[in-house]
């Protein structure tokens, strides 16, 4: 077996990808080959931890503008994450993937807390570890919570997983014909061309840190595993 390119990578789930085409929820399916590619990458080698969304369950900011309070809004958004963390552990282990779940609010029932050196060990026994409720405040995104742990846990590299996105364009895709992907391109000229990676304060978290980025689609075959493998997918964002 091959040395995998990356020790350690973050791998940041997106709540869409996992309704697939249903539009809200959770597709088992979808779940169940995602649990797959995640297998593959740790028996391969790579220490794969993740931060899941929840816009598949619950949207904040549609919520906010409603009249929903913005923190009570931002609060419920982390439960959803809970949820979608719980169905990834069940898939994983499902296919008999050793993992743990960690919530940045404590839910002692059902979850360890977030405790660094202890997901560090966990990390270390080749145990996947899922990382819920972004990072316990409110106004912080999972974008912001996955750079922030991937920074923590010393990632070697953040696998930012989107549904229907295969890399980092120059323009939108959709609307300009014409729009040229980047197979790679550095953290500042990212920023000088004020491309749309992530949240200011995530990609802020990246780029003081040197942390390289790749984003690609989870729905290409097998982007996950590739990803992890350092193969070129999608679009790599780094310093070098």
């Amino acid at each position: 077996m091959h040395t995998p390119k990356y020790k350690r990578a973050l791998l940041k789930i997106s709540g869409k990808a996992l309704m697939g085409e249903s539009g809200y929820g959770i597709d088992p399916l979808v779940l169940g080959k995602i649990a797959q590619q995640i297998g593959i990458a740790t028996k391969k080698g790579t220490q794969i931890a993740i931060v899941v969304g929840g816009g598949n369950i619950w949207r904040g900011a549609e919520a906010e503008a409603e009249g929903m309070d913005r923190v009570t809004a931002d609060y419920a958004g982390m439960l959803a994450t809970i949820i979608n963390a719980l169905a990834i552990q069940d898939a994983l282990e499902r296919i008999e993937v050793a993992c743990r779940t960690q919530t940045a609010i404590p839910i002692q029932s059902i979850a360890e807390p977030y405790i660094r050196r202890r997901a560090i060990r966990h990390l270390e026994k080749s145990r996947v570890v899922i990382f819920a409720a972004g990072t316990g405040n409110p106004y912080m995104t999972t974008d912001t919570a996955a750079a922030l742990r991937a920074i923590e846990i010393e990632a070697e590299i953040l696998l930012m997983a989107k549904h229907n996105v295969d890399g980092i364009y120059d323009s939108d895709p959709i609307k300009e014909h014409t729009a040229k992907k980047f197979s790679h391109i550095s953290h500042r000229d990212a920023l000088t061309k004020h491309l749309e990676i992530m949240d200011a304060t995530a990609f802020s978290l990246c780029l003081d840190n040197e942390l390289p980025i790749v984003v690609f689609d989870i729905n290409e075959l097998n982007g996950i595993e590739r990803a992890a493998a350092g193969e070129s997918i999608g679009t790599l964002v780094s310093s070098r």
